[in-house]
């Protein structure tokens, strides 16, 4: 049965009310709260069934036939609410919005909040990730995109020019799960984001009208982000409909402040995640993250995703490492005083919506309790950023929140004694009165001689005397003992004085839970003011955080501090890859990158497996290191600020848009070349090795010109097209290096050591071998070889004469008469005299046209 099928007006006045609900909200699947549980109807129950595994069963709903239904505990709500959610669904919860008791008729009921992948505030998002929403908002010439975490309050925003592929891949490689645009976007985007990425996008034209919220934005003179800003915030409120005034002010994003690469330059360097698993593990965020704190591991993560290109900002960060590594043993106070520190910006994000508990209160009191010492650890480090230190929170929440305080808000046991009279008082009669039962069983006991006899509680029928089957006979009527439930063993039994003490106890007992949430919900009102100091306090300990994190692994792997220059020189003494040197059994060897003023290109040549991507992978990440203010693995480094990295590593197909492997290739490098400039880093892989051998090599020849003479970015290339060695004679500023290799009777072993020169040879064949491909294979392969290299079917590399088109005599090459008659020869079919003779008449008409 579907909901578009059904006759309302016969409906129960509940299904109504459902109906109503689910109108509004017609995207999401509704979790409608009934007593202890919530439910859903119709398409949402079948979808919701399947997805969740739960039991589709029927309600009655005034219908003839029974609607579909499904339910879940309303306590173990959140777990479910995780697997829809990762399934892209959006869950709308429903609950009363008013007292039962003061209800007149059907108790009024709405969507207290929309939960979806963006959105989530609650504890059960990734810890060390940012959980971002996005929005694009389409002008007639450009895309505004903002970004908030709901569940830290950063806000940033920005403008991004240029065709539709540039917004896509700004969303890509930020990783937003859930993306907000506005009408007038082209559905290409919009089918592109959902089809090919799996993204959740929501299309909306709306703009928040509230000027509750305007600092966010009020800064900002570009109307243009304030309307992109604006346009995410309506969505925003609109969804989680509470109080969202811990959202910091909107932080404008610009690329020249920050190292620029783009999703793929991000996956070939395994910057966050690993290619193969796309797991942390093994990753360069993996080896550098030793913060203490959930805030520092996701400050670390942002910093890798966008370091830095201001030099005193680097600077400054390089002496705190210093300071930190010298000063070890107030680091270690640092980091022991770290390890106290709880999510403060997530923590406050609870605070201010409201959807906090007691555990929450008792992490912020610990969090507080080590910000003195930290303080003092900063001054001695003489740290350049202040911090408060919230004596004031602290003693409030010490005096009110008790420790052992349950997750949830409406049992009680959340207020220390001492900080309230009246509800001391009331936990005085209730514990009285409590005893008071204890003191009647024992008496009771006495009194009629029923040794078994126990007095107890529950919520149907309150508090009971209960005697078993077999000492029944021996209560008498004068006891007066009113029988109140026959069980199979027992019978139960009220007295007028047990009913009265019972009115006082779950009386007294009401007044406490309902006095402890009242009191619980005026600190979190007197804490909410603390928030955006709280925010700041945040942010300083990220940042100290990664700091010292820099310090130790810079301590524990031997990195070292480099050196910013403003000539155009990359000199980086005995660099290693990090990650790979400390998961290597075998002893790591180092390489030198040298490019000094006249070398803007290093063509690398070299077997299979010998350490060319490496080479080039640790180059970059040295970058990045450097740039966002580590250590970095090196003897010495020496190296300018670069401005973009671009890479080609590695091949493989685009099968969703259908592009083939060269064409993924040529995009990538066209990429580069269009976007890269003299500050640039370029890294290309093997480019050219999906087509055909001479139009790879061909184009991999014209893409190094282009580079050399027209953007003369620092350039890594590597490549098996041999030929194109020889351009060091042509280039100037072109450098042959190669990965050495030793090959003794047909065995191959590679040193990894990079040198200066090239090779001719790329040992395929033995690197098959190695692979263990079957002996008759490789020594197939090997004749094969043989026969090619016998027939010297090489071409020579053009050199290069200009930019521009040849004229068409140099285009054309000219045919030598003499070295066509040769070409006809079969010297096994002359005499000896002939071959003499012919040769004779050759070498005079080779000195006749001279």
């Amino acid at each position: 049965m579907k909901r578009s099928e059904v006759d309302r007006n016969k409906l129960s006045p509940m299904m109504q009310q459902y109906m109503e609900i689910k109108d509004k909200y017609d995207d999401s699947i509704i979790f409608f709260r009934l007593g202890d549980f919530y439910e859903m109807f119709f398409e949402d129950a079948i979808t919701a069934s399947r997805v969740l595994e739960l039991t589709l069963t029927g309600k009655q709903a005034g219908l003839s036939e029974r609607v579909p239904m499904c339910g879940i505990p309303h306590h173990a709500y959140s777990t479910y609410v995780d697997t829809l959610i990762d399934k892209g669904y959006k869950v709308a919860i429903v609950e009363q919005i008013e007292d039962p008791k003061e209800a007149k008729g059907m108790v009024q009921r709405d969507v207290v909040q929309v939960i979806t992948k963006g959105t989530r505030i609650d504890s059960n998002i990734d810890s060390k990730n940012n959980n971002f929403i996005a929005n694009i908002y389409a002008f007639s010439y450009c895309f505004g995109i903002s970004y908030i975490d709901i569940s830290t309050g950063e806000v940033y925003c920005s403008l991004v020019e240029g065709e539709s592929d540039r917004i896509i891949k700004e969303v890509i490689r930020h990783n937003f799960k859930e993306v907000i645009v506005n009408n007038d976007i082209d559905r290409e985007i919009v089918d592109n984001l959902r089809t090919q990425h799996e993204i959740l996008v929501t299309i909306t034209k709306d703009e928040l009208d509230d000027k509750n919220y305007e600092y966010i934005y009020k800064d900002i003179e570009d109307v243009r982000l304030i309307s992109t800003l604006k346009h995410l915030l309506f969505y925003i409120l609109d969804t989680k409909k509470g109080d969202m005034h811990h959202l910091q002010r909107a932080q404008i994003l610009k690329g020249s402040e920050y190292l620029e690469f783009d999703v793929n330059t991000k996956k070939n360097l395994e910057l966050v995640e690993t290619l193969r698993n796309r797991e942390r593990q093994y990753s360069l965020l993996w080896l550098l993250d030793k913060c203490k704190t959930a805030m520092g591991s996701r400050y670390l993560k942002n910093n890798i995703e966008n370091p830095l290109t201001d030099k005193d900002m680097i600077e400054r960060r390089y002496d705190i490492v210093s300071k930190l590594s010298t000063e070890f043993i107030l680091r270690d106070d640092l980091i022991k005083e770290l390890s106290n520190v709880y999510d403060l910006e997530r923590l406050c994000g609870r605070i201010t919506y409201g959807n906090l508990n007691a555990k929450d209160l008792l992490q912020l009191k610990s969090s507080i309790s080590s910000l003195p010492r930290i303080k003092e650890i900063l001054e001695e480090l003489k740290y350049d950023k202040k911090i408060e230190t919230f004596e004031d929170l602290y003693l409030l929440l010490d005096k009110a929140i008790l420790e052992d305080a349950p997750f949830t808000l409406h049992e009680g046991r959340l207020i220390k004694e001492g900080y309230n009279e009246e509800l001391d008082q009331l936990k005085s009669i209730s514990s009285g009165s409590k005893d008071y039962i204890l003191t009647l069983e024992k008496e009771e006991k006495e009194r009629t001689g029923i040794k078994n006899l126990k007095v107890g509680f529950n919520k149907v029928f309150g508090y009971y005397i209960e005697v078993s089957k077999g000492q029944v006979e021996l209560v008498k009527e004068e006891y007066g003992y009113e029988r109140k439930q026959t069980l199979a063993n027992c019978e139960r039994y009220i007295t007028k004085d047990l009913k009265e003490k019972e009115n006082i106890i779950l009386g007294a007992e009401e007044k406490i839970i309902n006095l402890e949430y009242k009191l619980f919900m005026d600190i979190r009102e007197v804490v909410k003011r603390y928030v955006s100091k709280l925010q700041k306090v945040a942010r300083i300990i990220s940042e100290v955080d990664m700091l010292q994190s820099f310090s130790i692994v810079s301590d524990n792997y031997k990195f070292v501090r480099p050196e910013l220059t403003t000539d155009r020189v990359v000199k980086m003494i005995e660099c290693r890859h990090p990650v790979v040197e400390q998961v290597m059994k075998d002893k790591y060897i180092a390489n030198d990158i040298i490019m000094d003023k006249t070398t803007d290109i290093l063509l690398i040549t070299g077997p299979n497996m010998a350490g060319k991507s490496t080479y080039m992978r640790q180059c970059a990440i040295t970058v990045i290191m450097a740039q966002i203010g580590c250590f970095v693995p090196c003897k010495s480094c020496l190296m300018p600020i670069f401005d973009k990295i671009f890479t080609r590593i590695g091949a493989s197909d685009d099968l969703v848009s259908g592009e083939s492997t060269f064409m993924v290739e040529m995009k990538e490098a066209n990429y580069a070349i269009s976007e890269a400039t003299e500050n640039s880093l370029i890294l290309f892989d093997e480019l050219g090795r999906g087509t055909a051998t001479y139009d790879g090599m061909s184009l991999a020849q014209a893409i190094l010109e282009y580079i050399h003479d027209s953007i003369k970015a620092k350039t890594m290339f590597s490549t098996h097209y041999h030929e194109l060695t020889s351009l060091e004679k042509d280039l100037k500023h072109l450098k042959n290096v190669h990965v050495s290799a030793i090959e003794d009777n047909g065995h191959i072993t590679f040193l990894h050591k990079v040198k200066a020169g090239a090779v001719d040879k790329s040992y395929g064949i033995h690197v098959a071998s190695l692979a263990k491909l079957p002996k008759s294979l490789i020594d197939r392969a090997d004749d094969i070889l043989n026969v090619y290299e016998k027939k010297n079917i090489k071409k020579e590399t053009f050199t290069q004469t200009s930019l521009f088109e040849l004229t068409e005599s140099e285009s054309v090459e000219k045919v030598d008469p003499i070295r066509e008659k040769l070409k006809e020869l079969n010297p096994l079919e002359m005499t000896p005299m002939e071959a003499l003779s012919y040769l004779y008449e050759l070498n005079k008409e080779a000195k006749e046209k001279k």
